[in-house]
């Protein structure tokens, strides 16, 4: 199957100049600060770009090291500026980056504390409390998010996962039924595909979550993997696609289709997928 975008993870690096643009140019300090903490990041980035680069070769004590020195530099800068919004973002976002989960979490609350306007904060914030098993304290954070920024497709994603892997939770917890909760589910990932069009795994998701649905659509279904398999860019792609409408068309009691597109399915890697739908076809074929 084709992969998925990784939830658990923000491009945060690129994320952070974003968070000097949000804060306000009110005084001369500020600016000060806002010029420190570009170098900052500007050192961070290529810290990181440096040790993509090394790949298996990473000199680990190297990169331990440049990034104490990072870190001594954040620390700096919020002793000189305590009211930072955008430095106690940047820096826990940095800590997130490397594990360093409670120093984050520490972090990203003072700059949520201290600027409540900032989403990628509270987006980080969410995957934080959800990464700890706390999807109920998550979500509200990413539902912040995506009022704050609603273009960013991310925030709608990491939502609609945090929903469907925690729908046990949420349904229990009361505020939810399943229509309503389903309803949110489908939404999420339908902005998130619909807002970042150019990147194939959101449509897949948004595809593939129909059969995260207690009532689904299948006719709306079939559409998109129709229209991903006209996108997608490998043969195995396509095919992949055409195994997803195979078992929608067998759901929907059409096995003579199913049968004819199924016969289309032919990469080696997708064999074992082909066969655990032959058993379906052919009960729905009696």
């Amino acid at each position: 199957m084709v992969s998925e975008p990784p939830v658990r993870r923000l491009r945060l690096l690129l994320a952070l100049p974003l968070l000097i643009a949000a804060v306000p140019r009110a005084a001369e300090a500020e600016n000060l600060a806002e010029r420190n903490l570009r170098r900052i990041i500007d050192r961070q980035k290529e810290v990181f770009a440096d040790a993509a680069k090394q790949g298996d070769n990473l000199d680990a004590s190297s990169l331990k090291r440049r990034l104490q020195e990072i870190s001594h530099d954040y620390e700096v800068l919020l002793r000189d500026n305590p009211r930072y919004a955008a430095g106690y973002a940047a820096y826990g976002l940095l800590l997130s980056k490397v594990d360093m989960r409670k120093e984050a979490a520490a972090m990203l609350l003072k700059a949520n504390e201290l600027d409540p306007d900032i989403a990628i904060v509270k987006n980080q914030i969410g995957n934080l409390l959800a990464e700890d098993g706390k999807p109920l304290q998550a979500a509200p954070y990413f539902i912040a998010a995506i009022k704050l920024e609603p273009s960013e497709p991310i925030y709608h994603y990491q939502l609609g996962t945090l929903l469907v892997e925690a729908r046990d939770e949420f349904l229990k917890n009361g505020q939810w039924t399943r229509a309503t909760l389903d309803a949110a589910v489908l939404e999420a990932f339908r902005k998130a595909s619909e807002l970042a069009p150019d990147r194939f795994e959101f449509a897949y998701r948004h595809a593939e979550s129909y059969y995260d649905l207690e009532k689904p659509d299948w006719g709306a279904a079939l559409k998109l993997w129709s229209a991903l398999e006209e996108k997608a860019p490998t043969d195995i792609e396509r095919q992949t696609m055409r195994l997803h409408a195979a078992n929608i068309l067998i759901k929907t009691d059409r096995a003579g289709l199913a049968r004819i597109l199924l016969e289309t399915v032919t990469e080696p890697g997708l064999q074992g997928q082909k066969d655990r739908l032959k058993p379906l076809l052919e009960k729905a074929g009696k």
